[in-house]
């Protein structure tokens, strides 16, 4: 079924119960009545395009229709959303089946079975974070700074995307590897109805990141190699038509619109949760843009950055957290 911007929200999930998951990583509250999609996205703020383009995606998972969605989509909103399914598959879903599993297994010193099991479990969800953390810093760093209207020298989003697709292949076999394990040699004196019930959450589980990692290869890459085209096609023109430079109003600090917002909110006095709150975006990727920030100002003390938002008009001295 291929949903439109007519279809009721309340229709979405009686059809599939995994759109949920979309749903909240949109930031769209159930309680939408009687609304369709259109209704529904514009009362949360969410582009309806790109909501349509993920749930038809994730429904459907027709690859051919691959082209016509990305045609459709926000980079800027899919990324958002990927950021929180990043969000919410390190912080809450990970998180909470491990504390299933402890429930269900003994994992006391005697029982180096179940020890083994809660060790190799904290192995695999490390190397989810780890992946998720590269896509964080490095992907969505590079796609705001094609957002931003900028197109990098040397590198590409092929390159970059490259690791990341070889880390999807290693998850899916870690994820295999798990239920095997607790399949065949979990500990004889567990809790055979909790552990069952952990394992369908694994499951459940690899599904979600299975179709999360396939987003990524497909829809998000697509959309993102549009976006590529079209920045490389507006520098070229800018580069053939360019002027005899004239003094630039903006601040010559090659900051990018996501450095310069993370510089006003620092100098407000916000910790890096808070920014990372506040931006929808995970807290090592604020560190990443402060980083950055002290590379290109050779600035690196709240003192001086302070002084610099004031001068270049980036926050106003009221508002300085003192």
């Amino acid at each position: 079924m291929l949903f439109t911007e007519k279809t009721k929200m309340s229709d979405l999930i009686h059809d599939d119960y995994r759109l949920l998951q979309v749903i909240s990583r949109f930031g769209i509250s159930l309680g939408f009545s009687e609304q369709t999609v259109a209704e529904a996205c514009a009362a949360s703020g969410v582009d309806a395009q790109t909501f349509l383009a993920v749930v038809n995606f994730v429904q459907g998972g027709d690859t051919a229709s691959v082209a016509d969605l990305a045609s459709q989509v926000s980079v800027e909103a899919l990324m958002l959303y990927l950021q929180r399914s990043h969000t919410y598959f390190v912080d809450f879903r990970l998180p909470a089946i491990r504390r299933k599993l402890i429930e269900a297994i003994d994992c006391s010193a005697s029982n180096q079975v179940a020890f083994l099991i809660m060790k190799y479990y904290d192995e695999y969800a490390e190397e989810v974070r780890r992946h998720m953390e590269y896509e964080n810093e490095h992907i969505h760093t590079y796609v705001q700074q094609l957002l931003d209207g900028y197109l990098p020298q040397g590198t590409t989003y092929t390159t970059l995307a490259h690791q990341h697709q070889d880390n999807h292949a290693s998850i899916e076999k870690s994820s295999h590897e798990l239920k095997s394990v607790i399949v065949k040699y979990h500990p004889a004196d567990s809790d055979t109805q909790r552990l069952a019930d952990t394992l369908m959450d694994i499951y459940i589980m690899e599904e979600d990141l299975f179709s999360h990692c396939r987003l990524e290869d497909t829809l998000f890459a697509r959309s993102v190699h549009r976006l590529e085209s079209k920045v490389s096609s507006s520098q070229q023109l800018t580069a053939k038509s360019q002027k005899p430079a004239v003094k630039s109003q903006e601040p010559d600090d090659n900051l990018s619109k996501r450095e310069r917002e993370v510089v006003q909110h620092v100098v407000r006095g916000l910790a890096n949760k808070e920014i990372a709150d506040r931006m929808f975006i995970s807290v090592n990727t604020v560190m990443t843009h402060r980083r950055n920030i002290s590379r290109k100002l050779q600035i690196h003390s709240p003192a001086a950055l302070t002084i610099y938002a004031i001068v270049n008009g980036l926050i106003n001295i009221d508002e300085v957290k003192l």
